[in-house]
């Protein structure tokens, strides 16, 4: 029977299962055969990553044909204005290429993160802000080169969502089983 589970991939882990280098992997969270990553997160980032050892499935959710949403939240360096987010609604072009429109708003910082190891840096004349993205695409780095494009460079993010699946309050490293839906049940369910 097959599996899917959802982990709260921490700050610093790369999204495989070796490391020749010996840094943190999924390994280290996930003591499961046989389950590999639907998708990735940069070392970088942080939040809801989909494992799986159905094919189809982890086929279904990395195909950004599919159309399948992931949400965001991202602090970034600087005070977002309407006339910049409304580029990330339009789309924006990047170095390779133009991007599909996206869903972003100012938000306050989310309820119960957990703290960042290491913490971001902070420059006290510069101010920070929050923004909820969503996304249908899955380019390399699309989140940090969209918010570096209009002028605010990320400093955190961490993926909240993906299709149906929600981080739900769990704690960053830990992971839980959940059902695998069918291909229709993983299309974009626009929630902001």
């Amino acid at each position: 029977m097959s599996r899917a589970l959802i982990l709260n991939k921490p700050y610093g882990v790369l999204c495989q299962f070796t490391d020749a280098e010996g840094r943190a992997t999924l390994k280290d969270f996930v003591r499961i055969p046989g389950v590999y990553a639907a998708g990735r997160l940069d070392r970088d980032s942080e939040g809801l990553l989909v494992l799986t050892d159905d094919g189809s499935l982890q086929a279904a959710v990395s195909n950004p044909r599919n159309g399948i949403e992931k949400g965001y939240w991202v602090q970034v360096e600087g005070t977002p204005t309407e006339q910049a987010l409304e580029g990330f609604r339009r789309g924006l072009t990047l170095s390779d290429g133009p991007t599909r429109p996206a869903t972003v708003s100012a938000i306050e910082e989310p309820a119960g993160l957990w703290p960042r190891t290491p913490a971001i840096r902070v420059r006290r004349e510069i101010p920070t802000a929050w923004l909820e993205v969503g996304l249908s695409e899955g380019r390399n780095r699309q989140v940090r080169r969209m918010t570096a494009a209009i002028g605010l460079p990320t400093l955190r993010l961490i993926r909240f969502r993906v299709g149906p699946w929600q981080l739900d309050g769990l704690a960053s490293g830990q992971w839980r089983e959940v059902p695998i839906p069918s291909l229709p049940e993983l299309r974009p369910v626009k929630t902001f």
